[in-house]
C-alpha cells in the first residue's frame, strides 16, 4: 500500500460499492436520489483511520496482500456513517465534515419546496433511515468482500461486538448528558465504549482474526489499542472546544454547545472552585452560545488546569500504546505502519 493510512484504496472500495447500489435504489424511485447525494458528501470526508487500523492488524498479523481485505476495512467507513449521521440527529449537530449534516440537509430540502408540515422532522426521520442503510450495508460490503467464509466468520466475530459496544456507548453518552453527575471515571467509561474500542482496538482485532491471528497477538493488540483508542478521543474533544474548524468540520466551541460531558469537562469541574463550576455548568449545552460565551468557557477550561490535565491524559495513554506497541508480536511492517498511526490518532492540530 502506498500510505499508512490507505485512503486511496478504501476510498476507492467504498465508491465501487456505493456505486453497485445506487441503481437498486433509483429503481425503487429516483426521489432516493437525495439520499445519496448525502451519503456521497458525507463519504467524501473523513481520515479513514479505521480501516487503516484493521488493514494493519490483518498485516501485523500475517496478513498478505489482498483486495478482498480492502473491501472488508471498508466497510468500517459505512458503520462510521450510520454513526455519525444519528450522533449528528442526537446532538442536533448543524455540520459535519464542514458541511451541513445529513438531517439539516434533508431539512433544507423540505423547505426549499415547499411541502407542508414541520422541516425538522422530517429531516431527523430522513436522516435516520440514511443512517440505517448505511448500517445495512455496511455489512453487506463486509460480506461481499472476496474473502473466504472462514476469515469472514472469525472477523464478523469482532465486527458483531463493535456494532454493540457502540450503540451502548452512545447510549451511556446520552445518560451523562441527562443526568449532570459525571465524573472523570463514568467520562471515561463512555470514551472507552462509544470510541475507543470502535475506532482502534476492534478494527485491529478483526483485521488480526481475518487473518487468523492467535490469542496472543489479539491480546498483544488490546494492549496497544485500548489506550491509543482513549487517547484519540481525549484528543478529539480538546479539538471540539479548541481546534480550528477548518480542522475539525465544525464551529469553533461546537461540542461546548451540544452540552457534551467530556473527560475534559469533567477534569475541569473536578478543579473548578464553586462559582466556575457554576458558569460551566449554567453555560454547558446552550445551543445559542456566542463566541464570547465560548471563549470564557475555554478560559475556565485552561485557568482550573483542566485543559493540561487532559493533556497529560493523552500523553500518558499514547505512551502506554507505544510501549505495548513495542512488545507486540507483529510483523515490523505492521509496527513501524501502526507507529505512524499512533501520532496521526493523537496529533496535536489546535
Amino acid at each position: 500500500m502506498s500510505t499508512r493510512l490507505i485512503r486511496k484504496e478504501v476510498d476507492e472500495a467504498l465508491l465501487a460499492f456505493v456505486d453497485r447500489q445506487r441503481p437498486g435504489l433509483l429503481a425503487i424511485s429516483d426521489e432516493l436520489g437525495p439520499m445519496l447525494s448525502a451519503l456521497d458528501a458525507l463519504l467524501a470526508g473523513g481520515k479513514r483511520l479505521r480501516p487503516a487500523f484493521c488493514y494493519w492488524g490483518w498485516r501485523g498479523a500475517g496478513g498478505g496482500e489482498a483486495p478482498g481485505v480492502v473491501n472488508a476495512a471498508a466497510s468500517l467507513e459505512l458503520l462510521q456513517a450510520s454513526a455519525l449521521i444519528h450522533d449528528d440527529v442526537m446532538d442536533s449537530s448543524d455540520t459535519r465534515r464542514g458541511q451541513p449534516s445529513a438531517h439539516r440537509r434533508f431539512e433544507a430540502m423540505h423547505r426549499e419546496q415547499g411541502w407542508p408540515g414541520a422541516a425538522a422532522p422530517f429531516g431527523a426521520g430522513a436522516a435516520i433511515l440514511l443512517g440505517d442503510l448505511c448500517l445495512a450495508w455496511s455489512g453487506e460490503m463486509y460480506e461481499s468482500s472476496a474473502l473466504d467464509a472462514d476469515r469472514l466468520s472469525r472477523g464478523r466475530a469482532f465486527y458483531d461486538l463493535m456494532r454493540t459496544e457502540v450503540m451502548a456507548g452512545q447510549y451511556l453518552d446520552m445518560l451523562e448528558g441527562t443526568r449532570d453527575t459525571g465524573t472523570v471515571d463514568t467520562a471515561l467509561r463512555v470514551v472507552e465504549y462509544k470510541s475507543a474500542k470502535y475506532t482502534i482496538e476492534r478494527p485491529l482485532h478483526m483485521g488480526a482474526a481475518l487473518a487468523g491471528a492467535s490469542p496472543e497477538v489479539i491480546e498483544a493488540l488490546s494492549a496497544y489499542g485500548r489506550p491509543l483508542g482513549i487517547a484519540f478521543q481525549l484528543r478529539d474533544d480538546v479539538l471540539g472546544v479548541f481546534g480550528d474548524p477548518a480542522e475539525t468540520g465544525k464551529p469553533a466551541g461546537d461540542d461546548l454547545r451540544e452540552g457534551k460531558r467530556t473527560v475534559l469537562v469533567a477534569l475541569t469541574l473536578e478543579r473548578a472552585d464553586a462559582a466556575a463550576a457554576e458558569v460551566v455548568r449554567r453555560r454547558l449545552g446552550d445551543p445559542a452560545l456566542d463566541d464570547a460565551g465560548v471563549a470564557g468557557l475555554r478560559a475556565i477550561i485552561e485557568e482550573t488546569g483542566g485543559l493540561a490535565a487532559c493533556e497529560a491524559m493523552i500523553d500518558r495513554y499514547a505512551a502506554e500504546a507505544g510501549a505495548a506497541l513495542d512488545a507486540a508480536p507483529l510483523t515490523a511492517e505492521a509496527r513501524e505502519a501502526l507507529g505512524e498511526l499512533t501520532i496521526a490518532a493523537t496529533a496535536r492540530r489546535v
